[in-house]
């Protein structure tokens, strides 16, 4: 794949929420759902998933940025550095060649390249198999990739709920929905697609996260904002009041002559995030009046008119 950075069109030094927005652009533009008929799309849907599995994790994107994986994720080789001298009569600092060569032949003038034997002995009968010559092993054909979506609610993002989900190749498997995802991600399930026969690697699954809407929360990222029905004579003297979370009620200490359209945070009741922590909540208060009329407060409303005239 190519380098992830430049698939979602991002530079090195992007914040986590221009690589999100990036993603979700992609994402919207070339889902399978709006190119049915668009393989091109496909392939650049496919991309634009893989590049965010490793930039939208801190750690993989560490990894990455240090080239400790490359741009599918996969570690790379390390511990060949220093090569040197040859095959004849040098010794590199990190391999014997000489010594190496005699352990698998018995001496130097045993049967067989010498060339070969060493690297078969450091990377096994792959190295014999993986060669271009006529008698290379073929790789093996990879199955198709299928696309699926998963519903969800806030509740069930909010406790990280493992979900039953039927796959269009008509498998059934367990998901758990991981936690940082966002409305609209793609997170790719390693094979779980078509299959590609006895011999062959099965494709993935392209499973698309759809968030439903609240009718009491919004998302903002990993945090939720909610409004907060107050009764005046709460929000003239204060006290504690109920506020809703995903996970059940709790009490807020309001303090007196609290406005409508203020808003209070409470830390740690929003969504679950990649690094384990939470967002928060954001409750935004509306002053509420009696349903039907209170005199005593009509006189209160009706002097504080009479003073300020």
């Amino acid at each position: 794949m190519r380098n992830p950075y430049d698939v979602l069109g991002v530079p090195k030094g992007a914040s986590e929420a221009d690589i999100k927005k990036a993603y979700r652009k992609l994402a919207k533009d070339f889902h399978p759902d709006r190119n049915k008929d668009d393989v091109k799309a496909k392939d650049r849907f496919a991309e634009a998933n893989s590049a965010y599995e490793i930039l939208g994790d801190s750690e993989k994107r560490k990894q990455f940025d240090r080239g400790e994986i490359d741009a599918d994720g996969r570690p790379r080789a390390s511990g060949f550095e220093g090569f040197s001298g040859g095959f004849g009569g040098g010794r590199s600092s990190g391999f014997d060649f000489e010594n190496m060569a005699r352990s698998r032949q018995g001496g130097m003038g045993g049967g067989g390249g010498m060339g070969e034997d060493i690297f078969s002995h450091i990377f096994g009968e792959a190295f014999r198999a993986g060669g271009a010559g006529p008698g290379a092993q073929r790789q093996a054909a990879k199955g198709e990739d299928v696309a699926a979506e998963l519903s969800v609610s806030l509740e069930q993002v909010a406790s990280e709920e493992k979900l039953r989900l039927a796959l269009p190749t008509g498998r059934e498997v367990d998901v758990v929905i991981p936690r940082g995802v966002v409305d609209g991600q793609t997170i790719r399930l390693r094979g779980l697609g078509q299959s590609a026969g006895p011999r062959g690697e099965p494709g993935d699954a392209l499973l698309t996260i759809r968030i439903r809407p609240h009718p009491r929360f919004t998302v903002d990222g990993a945090d939720l904002r909610t409004t907060v029905e107050v009764p005046l004579e709460d929000a003239v003297l204060g006290g504690m009041i109920r506020v809703p979370t995903l996970t059940g009620a709790v009490e807020m200490k309001m303090p007196p002559m609290t406005s409508s359209g203020r808003t209070f945070r409470l830390r740690g009741k929003g969504l679950p995030k990649k690094d384990g922590t939470r967002g928060d909540l954001f409750a935004t208060t509306a002053i509420t009046l009696p349903e039907t009329e209170d005199p005593i407060l009509t006189d209160f409303a009706r002097g504080r008119r009479a003073k300020a005239a």
